[in-house]
C-alpha cells in the first residue's frame, strides 16, 4: 500500500516536496516512480528511482527541476518540485515497480497511491 501526500496550491515560482509511505511488502526492493496525470491528458511518467537509490530517471519536463529521492529505512519515497509551473498541474501519483531496477512504463508498475493534487497558478 502506498500513500501520497504533500500536494497543494502554491504560485508559480514555489515549491513543493511530496511524499509517500508505503508498507513493508510494497517496499521491497522495489523501484518507485512517480506519474502525474492533468486534466483531459493521460497518465505520463515524472521520474523514478532503483531500489539502491544508485539510478534516477527524470522526464525531460522536469529535469533540473525536480530530484526524487527515497528513504528505504523509513520506507519512504519523496519529489523536491522547484520552479513549479503551471504546466506541472496535474494529480500526482506514487507508484512501485515489482522489481529493483528503474523502469519508466506506467503498465510495469504494480502498487500506485490515490494520487496528491498539485495546483500551481500564474
Amino acid at each position: 500500500q502506498l500513500e501520497d501526500s504533500g500536494g497543494g496550491l502554491v504560485q508559480a515560482g514555489a515549491s513543493l516536496r511530496l511524499s509517500c509511505a508505503a508498507s513493508g511488502r510494497t517496499f521491497g526492493r522495489n523501484c518507485m516512480g512517480w506519474f502525474r496525470q492533468a486534466p483531459g491528458k493521460e497518465r505520463e511518467f515524472v521520474s523514478a528511482i532503483s531500489w539502491s537509490g544508485g539510478s534516477t530517471s527524470y522526464a525531460d519536463s522536469v529535469k533540473g527541476r525536480f530530484t526524487i529521492s527515497r528513504d528505504n529505512g523509513k520506507m519512504a519515497v519523496y519529489l523536491q518540485m522547484n520552479s513549479l509551473s503551471p504546466e506541472d498541474t496535474a494529480v500526482y501519483y506514487c507508484a512501485a515497480a515489482p522489481w529493483a531496477t528503474i523502469t519508466t512504463t506506467a503498465k510495469d508498475y504494480s502498487d500506485w497511491g490515490q494520487g496528491t493534487q498539485v495546483t500551481v497558478s500564474s
